[in-house]
């Protein structure tokens, strides 16, 4: 039998043990806890902004602007970045010299085709996007008369502006029309001459807005514009619209820049110009044609 100090010593032996496995068991519950703390629902992920770079011929001045509004109402994660407009030959001498871009918009096929030859543009991406009609322009309220083309050679015409058709579409297609009545040598509108009728007539200029300025200041009595420049110049009426047969089909080709980093945007972009309804009701408040 064991005696009274025996079962005291096992007594205490036995509640160390027990006071043991409580101690370590409800650590042990402790650590292996679940954390109760609500993790939160990740959030739908916000599109990466998205930055794109235009060249665009110099009408589109007015009218482009306002459909990258309504583009950017729509993609919130987009934004346009000092769109370039100048003349499309210029544009394309840009690209050529190592300018960077991610979208290129011109006033005729010939530029959009410089483009392509020079490797700037991903040709895949091409697409006819506007079409313009090529006006005779005077001064608003002026009284010089035109009713044809052959007016061009009128004692009472003296000066007349037309883009320099070494970088300005409106100067080839006015050329174009010359040509069609013999009144200059080259079928493309480039690299001719003017007959003698006109030497001494012709006031070149730098883009077809600074022939409309010629105009409206009255530095020329008439110049050949796009019908969409009545929109974008004040001062300026139309004398006359050039038959669409006596120069090439004014179309605005646009393509995606080789080398953009927002490829996809961009032509999406191309896409929103040519397709979506209020795009289209820009384009047409500002003398242009949707192909």
């Amino acid at each position: 039998m064991l005696n009274k100090k025996r079962i005291k010593l096992l007594l205490v032996a036995l509640s160390a043990i027990a006071l043991s496995l409580i101690f370590f068991g409800c650590g042990g519950q402790q650590s292996e806890k679940k954390d109760d703390t609500v993790t939160p629902l990740t959030s739908k992920p916000v599109a990466e902004q998205v930055t794109l770079q235009i060249f665009a011929a110099n009408s589109l001045e007015k009218a482009l602007p306002e459909v990258q509004k309504l583009y950017m109402a729509e993609h919130k994660n987009v934004i346009f970045s000092d769109t370039q407009f100048k003349a499309s030959g210029d544009l394309v001498e840009q690209l050529g010299a190592g300018a960077s871009a991610d979208l290129l918009i011109t006033a005729s096929k010939g530029s959009m085709d410089t483009a392509a030859k020079n490797g700037s543009i991903d040709e895949a991406t091409r697409l006819d996007m506007f079409g313009n009609d090529l006006i005779v322009v005077r001064a608003k309220g002026s009284d010089v008369r035109f009713g044809s083309l052959q007016d061009v050679t009128s004692g009472s015409i003296a000066k007349i502006a037309i883009g320099d058709a070494a970088t300005v579409p409106a100067g080839q297609y006015a050329n174009q029309a010359l040509n069609s009545i013999g009144l200059y040598s080259g079928e493309t509108g480039k690299e001719g001459q003017y007959a003698d009728t006109l030497k001494g007539k012709i006031v070149l200029a730098d883009k077809v807005g600074t022939a409309a300025n010629y105009v409206a200041t009255g530095d020329c009595q008439i110049g050949f514009v796009y019908t969409s420049d009545l929109y974008r110049y004040e001062g300026i009426e139309t004398a006359y619209t050039v038959p669409s047969d006596a120069h090439k089909a004014i179309v605005y080709p646009g393509a995606v820049v080789k080398g953009s980093t927002e490829a996809e945007v961009a032509l999406d972009f191309l896409d929103f110009c040519r397709t979506n309804p209020e795009a289209q009701k820009i384009w047409s408040q500002f003398g242009f044609e949707v192909l």
